[in-house]
């Protein structure tokens, strides 16, 4: 896994197990509540929850807990008052951890993160520590088999999008995140799947990770950051090649 490269994390959430997936539902679950309390319950007029219940969707998230996900965030089913907080922080070899929660509870969430930082060679940093080296955009990834680079470029550059970047495994679109649902929208008028859409923390700069056994601490920390209840996403600046990715993930 390296942290700054997209394409592995989409491919490793793809390969979740069942017995992971109520954690996923709970995400989602999370995720389209706040969509909803923002923009409103019509996906037709919120393109955030739009892109949401496609995600809930292709992850076969029971049709029932979608519609109460929903009628929580527009008020029609009482639910309790989720907060979303961003906390920054350093993993093993110094890497740069971003870490999204939305919790009921921000004292147990705290709580939480900060041990898992501190048993596993890392440490929670002061608010703007970290952040600083992180873009904070939308990102959307792009098979080639979706649409040309010359197309893509052509609907994203003129929905807002910022940037268009070409790799083996496809296309990269940029945005700032003002322009997320205009992107969004545009692309979906156009017929353009993406394999993933979010608004993300993409490292400025990475960290470079050639030690099987620090590679492997790095793993560990990212994974476990990830299976606490109220943490949504978790991003990290790490560098690795695809033998020590492989190495540290076996």
């Amino acid at each position: 896994m390296a942290g700054h490269n997209k394409w592995s994390k989409v491919k490793r959430i793809k390969a979740v197990t069942d017995a992971r997936k109520g954690k996923v539902f709970s995400r989602l679950s999370r995720d389209i509540t706040l969509a909803a309390k923002a923009g409103g319950g019509d996906p037709e007029g919120n393109a955030r929850l739009r892109t949401l219940l496609l995600k809930a969707r292709e992850a076969n998230m029971p049709a029932d807990n979608i519609d109460r996900a929903i009628k929580k965030g527009t008020g029609e089913l009482p639910g309790v008052v989720f907060e979303e907080i961003t906390y920054e922080g350093y993993g093993p070899a110094g890497v740069a951890f971003i870490v999204k929660v939305t919790t009921d509870n921000k004292q147990r969430a705290a709580q939480e993160v900060r041990s898992v930082f501190a048993k596993h060679g890392g440490n929670l940093a002061q608010s703007g520590a970290v952040a600083f080296q992180f873009l904070h955009a939308g990102q959307f990834l792009v098979t080639r088999a979706q649409c040309d680079e010359d197309r893509l470029m052509e609907v994203a550059l003129e929905a807002g999008a910022e940037d268009v970047i070409s790799s083996e495994d496809g296309f990269e679109v940029r945005c700032e995140v003002q322009q997320f649902d205009k992107v969004v929208q545009a692309l979906e008028r156009a017929g353009i799947k993406t394999e993933s859409a979010e608004i993300s923390y993409i490292p400025n700069n990475t960290v470079p990770v050639t030690d099987v056994a620090l590679a492997g601490s790095v793993v560990k920390l990212h994974d476990l950051l990830e299976e606490l209840e109220d943490v949504q996403a978790v991003f990290s600046n790490e560098e690795m090649s695809d033998e020590v990715s492989a190495a540290a993930n076996g």
